[in-house]
């Protein structure tokens, strides 16, 4: 008898935002999105639903300007990929998704999702939270907010088909709702056209929550349905947005996600059934917290790692993600043998238009990182340490002074993005081990900043930081590493090695 796989939601306590999920054979991918990180559209997959790991990206980078490489005071916080959808046809992978920066829509395909080649189209104009559907020889894509529409690309999706469909297909309910229907998943079923949509309404339970479209025809009409309104018994928050996908024994689910404040948008399984061709989400209206799937169980990987910084190559894990285009000049872990060098390849105001941070996602109910920095190499004006990173930022690190002195500084947003020291010490060590301590107990969101000086008695350092997860960013707070000048280029930072754990308690 297989063994079974026992299913705890949320299978991450950690930003997997927009989630489409697919089945390939016997694996299970997923993407999701990652607007200003890079590399970009992380691709997880599993074989049991309840264990997944990174397997690669879509591309390093996909645009190089200004916005894209923090340069000349630009960014696309809050911009770059949103929502990508996936597909598997006739053995390629699909990936699309709309940048609201660029004001275009992008294509990627391959015939091998974890090492790629992807290649990559591109096709002027937004769609917004697009969903791609392979039906027969034609291929479409659904997207809008409130006002939904089809676009017909041509057969491998590089283009939009000359003299195809392209129209306002129908319009989503009004009447209080807040957020009108929007992150499209379309799908071909049993003689249907299926649209699964979140809404948000304004009355009633107010929470995000799960529609379904269905219709015979094509271009309709469409039926509608809520199909799902829980919220997992947290603060009201709905749980929705997400796509549906079989087992090779024909047993449905879905993958959709949360809203838990700071820490980001989390992913939940929910198991599917279906009733007169609706689909039905979750256990008598419910997404359970504790379920079993008939799949047998694989060995648990880690969404956050440590890392020593011991490589034999210039390539780090796939764990991590570069805030930004990095300048692949400006870092190495191999100058240095076990260390990460962050030299300081330009100037900067603040930890926000910094170059070459590295990050992390963070996991809840809570979890630290910890860091051994060698500041021997740092010039005067630069900035290094560990950042707490969303828009609402907090740092703990070392600044140098002009005559070679050094401080140990805590740092906000003091307001338009420039740095607001809340705490600063003296210090002669030119090694110091940092760390940021991350509670979303109960969405309590706060981060405290540690140092030592010994490796042994950590002392706290100003304030703790009350985490805002804001729509700027759109992304739940990262733990980085960073390096920065202020007066001149070429100081270097060495970090011995991040050191992450994670609370269940």
């Amino acid at each position: 008898m297989m063994a079974k796989t026992t299913i705890t939601n949320p299978i991450m306590w950690s930003d997997v935002p927009d989630v489409d999920p697919i089945r390939a054979g016997d694996t299970y991918y997923m993407i999701s999105t990652s607007m200003h990180s890079m590399p970009g559209c992380p691709i997880m997959k599993s074989k049991d639903l309840m264990n997944w790991e990174i397997a690669g990206y879509v591309y390093d980078t996909f645009e190089d300007n200004d916005a894209h490489n923090l340069s000349s005071g630009r960014h696309i916080y809050g911009k770059g990929s949103w929502a990508a959808s996936l597909n598997y046809h006739n053995g390629i992978f699909y990936v699309c998704f709309s940048s609201n920066d660029t004001q275009s829509f992008y294509v990627y395909t391959t015939d091998n999702i974890e090492q790629g080649p992807w290649t990559r189209s591109v096709i002027p104009g937004l769609r917004h939270d697009p969903g791609l559907l392979f039906d027969g020889d034609r291929t479409f894509v659904f997207y809008g907010n409130g006002d939904i529409y089809i676009t017909e690309l041509a057969a491998d999706a590089a283009a939009v088909k000359d003299g195809g469909i392209n129209q306002l297909l129908f319009q989503t309910e009004s009447e209080g709702i807040g957020l009108r229907c929007e992150g499209c998943h379309a799908y071909r079923l049993n003689g249907y056209y299926y649209l699964l949509f979140i809404e948000w309404p304004r009355t009633g339970l107010a929470r995000r929550r799960q529609i379904c479209y269905r219709s015979r025809d094509l271009l309709g009409p469409y039926e509608r349905k809520i199909v799902l309104d829980d919220d997992l018994g947290y603060h009201n928050k709905g749980v929705a947005q997400g796509g549906i996908f079989d087992t090779p024994q024909n047993e449905w689910y879905a993958m959709l996600f949360q809203d838990h404040d700071a820490v980001g948008r989390i992913p939940c399984l929910v198991p599917v059934s279906w009733q007169d061709g609706w689909p039905v989400f979750g256990v008598d209206g419910k997404v359970p917290e504790r379920f079993e799937v008939n799949l047998s169980p694989s060995p648990a990987k880690p969404l956050v790692i440590s890392d020593e910084f011991d490589y034999s190559s210039n390539r780090l894990a796939l764990n991590w993600q570069w805030n930004h285009n990095p300048d692949h000049r400006f870092w190495s872990v191999t100058d240095r043998p076990g260390f990460l060098r962050l030299t300081a390849g330009s100037l900067a105001g603040s930890v926000l238009q910094a170059r070459n941070t590295l990050t992390q996602r963070t996991e809840g109910p809570a979890c630290e990182g910890t860091v051994r920095l060698d500041t021997a190499l740092m010039k005067p004006g630069d900035h290094a340490g560990l950042v707490a990173l969303q828009n609402g930022f907090g740092t703990i690190g070392v600044k140098k002074g002009e005559n070679g002195e050094a401080k140990l500084v805590m740092c906000v947003n003091g307001g338009q993005g420039e740095e607001k020291e809340i705490a600063a010490i003296p210090i002669r060590e030119t090694v110091i081990d940092l760390k940021i301590h991350f509670n979303f107990r109960d969405s309590a969101d706060i981060a405290t900043f540690w140092y030592s000086l010994d490796g042994a008695e950590w002392m706290v350092l100003g304030d703790g930081l009350e985490m805002k997860y804001t729509l700027d960013h759109f992304m739940g707070y990262r733990i980085g590493l960073f390096q920065y000048a202020t007066t001149d280029t070429g100081g270097i930072a060495d970090f011995d090695y991040f050191r992450y754990a994670r609370s269940l308690a």
